[in-house]
């Protein structure tokens, strides 16, 4: 399921590129910030592209988790790295990290990916599998060249104590003016969103942002949703997109 937020109401869309205004961006560089979905996104995005007959990478500025499949590249090679797009489609690029994970390349070497000019989809941000994120002060970590932000909140959340589902949740509690045992409301979700501590962090004018609210896998989840979708209209805006939050394949 995935719906944008239009004229009020959510409407259903054929795919996330298109809820999110990006499937007509040229070379559009994505970065993917919060918590409660980022890599599940992630991939459900590099699929569209995939289906769409264009090749995309992946990579992160932090960490994230590394496969065997491959289209995983953890060396700075431009020549390996043609070679899997042009046998996959899409590569998941990295260097090896601890745990089974990647982190982020050489700037030097993301100067060499960028001038590729292919979609580029960033995991800037990371939230030890929790709901929902406020970031530390060197926190989220964003490419100069990012085209557009998609700022991440799993629907999951609500109704549960902030200190058991907010990756940093003593800062979320300061900027909420809550206790860390209080309950996560609709409010606190749009408030968070629209913070330039939180969900706007380091967003520069170029930078297009977006919202994304994830986990709405029922009715209730809906209508929780809308409520956070007209909350933040009211605060100006609208730019929301509402997705269920079943897992997807990375092809």
């Amino acid at each position: 399921m995935i719906k944008a937020y239009r004229k009020g109401a959510l409407e259903q869309c054929p795919s996330l590129l298109e809820a999110l205004n990006i499937e007509k961006t040229a070379n559009p560089v994505i970065s993917f910030t919060g918590a409660g979905g980022k890599t599940t996104l992630i991939t459900q995005m590099a699929g569209e592209y995939l289906r769409g007959g264009r090749r995309v990478i992946v990579t992160t500025t932090t960490h994230m988790m590394a496969g065997k499949a491959p289209w995983f590249l953890l060396e700075p090679s431009i020549e390996r790295l043609g070679k899997i797009l042009e046998s996959e489609g899409m590569v998941w690029l990295g260097l090896p990290a601890s745990d089974g994970k990647m982190k982020s390349p050489s700037r030097e070497f993301l100067n060499g990916v960028l001038e590729l000019g292919y979609p580029l989809l960033i995991e800037a941000d990371g939230a030890k599998k929790l709901p929902m994120k406020v970031p530390a002060s060197h926190e989220p970590i964003l490419l100069p060249e990012t085209t557009h932000v998609i700022n991440i909140c799993g629907l999951d959340s609500l109704g549960k104590p902030l200190e058991e589902v907010c990756f940093r949740s003593e800062i979320a509690a300061g900027l909420l003016n809550k206790q860390k045992t209080d309950r996560v409301c609709p409010r606190d979700i749009a408030k968070l969103a629209l913070d330039s501590r939180a969900g706007k962090k380091n967003i520069m004018p170029h930078m297009s942002y977006r919202l994304v609210l994830n986990k709405a896998d029922g009715l209730r989840e809906e209508e929780q949703a809308l409520e956070i979708c007209r909350l933040a209209e009211h605060q100006g805006f609208a730019k929301i997109t509402v997705t269920a939050g079943g897992r997807q394949t990375q092809r």
